[in-house]
């Protein structure tokens, strides 16, 4: 039976609050027997995974998936870099935009697709420490009217 749709596997949330994304790319991945099993169990972190361009190839550092569990001794190093699959012009466009204006790469998430694992891969530029501030506050200040709202809605103020 073929699976069908986006499963997630992993998403790394903190990107998004570190780094203002730019440009996002789907990429699949390079990966063994042992590895996709393990992910198949839901089993992976992105926290301090990053992408690279090497050769005019990307590579994904630093993911950890772990061992599988009944794995022998064709069981994979949980954080080996692993290749990361895209159009030739995409991987073109990666390069320039990494060297000309510093920005990087950044896994936000990991899932199956139609059965095979992808990797969303995004440009993004790191914030500063007042961005991030600058970001907390505007989401606290909508919460805030929101609720306002919802309050004034139901009557009660």
């Amino acid at each position: 039976m073929k699976e069908h749709g986006r499963k997630v596997i992993a998403s790394n949330r903190r990107a998004r609050h570190d780094y203002e994304i730019m440009d996002t790319y789907e990429a699949g991945i390079v990966l063994t027997g042992t590895e996709v099993k393990s992910l198949r169990a839901g089993r992976a972190s992105l926290t301090d995974a990053f992408a690279s361009v090497d050769d005019g190839e990307v590579w994904l550092r630093n993911l950890h998936i772990p061992e599988y569990t009944q794995g022998s001794w064709t069981n994979h190093e949980p954080r080996r870099t692993r290749k990361l699959l895209l159009h030739r012009k995409e991987i073109e466009r990666l390069i320039g935009k990494t060297r000309e204006s510093g920005l990087a790469l950044v896994p936000l998430s990991m899932y199956f697709f139609d059965g095979k694992v992808k990797v969303e891969i995004a440009l993004g530029r790191g914030k500063r420490s007042y961005d991030k501030r600058a970001d907390l506050a505007k989401r606290d200040a909508n919460r805030e009217v929101a609720r306002a709202l919802g309050r004034r809605a139901k009557g009660m103020g």
